[in-house]
């Protein structure tokens, strides 16, 4: 059992946005930033396609609101060439709700593509795999004096990873 001194002092967080590569079981391009905004989100969709803008992407993701944004959407439309009245956020089209916006996300004639995980099923997502191994090997009982010290101890266990024990997971 852990013991936690009565001089814990928490000195902040940091919010891990990861893309897991499934042929190769690498991280690619971790983004790590104090939080998880529809922006930060849509900051790193583009810059995970910007490494191979032509070729088709196929985003496996979970129901969070930030992965069906009206910016995502947008993002997609225009990175995809998709010419299309997109309505308005709340109101009509497209964009009304977070269920059309999903929908036009999915949609499997778009270059670049969002699957999403049925609620409650986060074991369906491979990247959740990843995040209990970093949770073990890197967290637990883990202590950081600082969110600058955290955040280099976050990418050099990626880097780590990524160069000794990146593999596809044999998944059933």
């Amino acid at each position: 059992m852990a013991r936690i001194e009565p001089e814990y002092d928490r000195h902040g967080t940091l919010c891990l946005i990861a893309n897991w590569e499934v042929a190769t079981g690498r991280r690619v391009a971790p983004s790590v930033a104090p939080r998880r905004t529809e922006a930060d989100f849509l900051t790193r969709i583009k810059q995970t396609v910007a490494q191979a803008p032509q070729d088709p992407w196929l985003f496996i993701v979970d129901n969070l609101n930030t992965h069906q944004s009206a910016s995502l959407v947008e993002w997609v439309a225009h990175h995809c060439g998709i010419e299309v009245d997109l309505g308005v956020k709340d109101s009509h089209g497209i964009l009304k709700s977070m269920a059309s916006r999903a929908a036009f996300l999915a949609d499997p004639n778009h270059r670049v593509r969002f699957v999403y995980t049925p609620k409650h099923t986060s074991w369906l997502n491979q990247i959740e795999i990843w995040f209990s191994i970093l949770v073990g090997r890197l967290l637990k009982r883990a202590s950081f004096n600082s969110i600058e010290e955290w955040h280099r101890g976050l990418i050099n266990f990626i880097e780590y990873f990524n160069a000794t024990m990146a593999k596809p997971f044999k998944w059933t």
